[in-house]
């Protein structure tokens, strides 16, 4: 009987849950036939998987949706990742979410409302209905930008897909780390591979998730980023703490 190996632990987030936790964050333009760069007020992928949009009501983009034929208009949201803490290149992600927008009908707002803020409970729904529109974009095609490179994410396994569990409170640890906690990066610096942060170098924390850190090598000629993981993936934010601990308790066996 051939020996069984164990399956390998994942290192980081795949594509389907990277996507749709860049769809988490607030930064969002439109483009549709006629609309380059079009303000969203906000936007959510919900629970059940629909990605809704709260747009002007005399916006560009609403104005085009009930004109268009059967009120079903070819549109690209584009969302954007980027990082809490001062980086020369701030962008860490970009998310291109491409479809057909159209109005969410009347009777089915009210639901469509409660779905949206149980996601994101934006201001700008207690708008919807006077000053501004609920829209539906039916997805056809899901794309995730990051590190230089382009990724189709099948539809199915983005909507199967949940947003890493720290997506919320990683703005706030990382801008605390970057702040307060040199002494912690030094530690981490500890886990990178030898000689990777080299003379005049600066170490930032880059990003935050389930799988561990990513910090950023900042170099006077670009930048190099790389992961130093949890012992194993977290399921949820309270677990943060103790991970955290035997990240920074291994750093500092490693110094002896």
């Amino acid at each position: 009987m051939p020996e069984r190996r164990p399956e390998p632990v994942a290192v980081g987030p795949d594509a389907a849950e990277r996507a749709r936790t860049v769809a988490t964050r607030p930064a969002a333009t439109v483009c549709a036939p006629g609309i380059q760069g079009g303000r969203v007020l906000a936007h959510t992928v919900t629970r059940d998987g629909q990605v809704l949009l709260v747009v002007s009501r005399d916006g560009d983009l609403a104005t085009a949706v009930r004109a268009a034929p059967g009120q079903d208009l070819s549109t690209l949201l584009m969302v954007s990742d980027h990082a809490p803490v001062p980086l020369r290149c701030p962008v860490r992600a970009q998310l291109w979410l491409s479809g057909w927008a159209t109005p969410v009908r009347p009777a089915d707002r009210r639901t469509a409302v409660l779905a949206f803020a149980e996601q994101r409970p934006d201001p700008s729904l207690l708008d919807v209905g006077r000053t501004a529109e609920l829209l539906r974009l039916d997805l056809a095609e899901v794309v995730l930008g990051e590190a230089g490179a382009a990724a189709d994410v099948g539809l199915q396994e983005f909507l199967a897909a949940r947003p890493d569990p720290l997506a919320g409170i990683e703005a706030e640890h990382l801008t605390h780390l970057a702040a307060d906690h040199a002494d912690v990066l030094a530690l981490l610096a500890g886990r990178l591979p030898a000689g990777l942060l080299g003379p005049g170098d600066v170490l930032r924390p880059l990003a935050l998730d389930r799988f561990g850190f990513r910090l950023r090598v900042e170099r006077r000629f670009g930048h190099v980023d790389v992961r130093v993981p949890f012992p194993r993936p977290l399921t949820c934010a309270g677990q943060l703490g103790p991970a955290v601990a035997r990240v920074l308790c291994a750093a500092r066996a490693a110094r002896g």
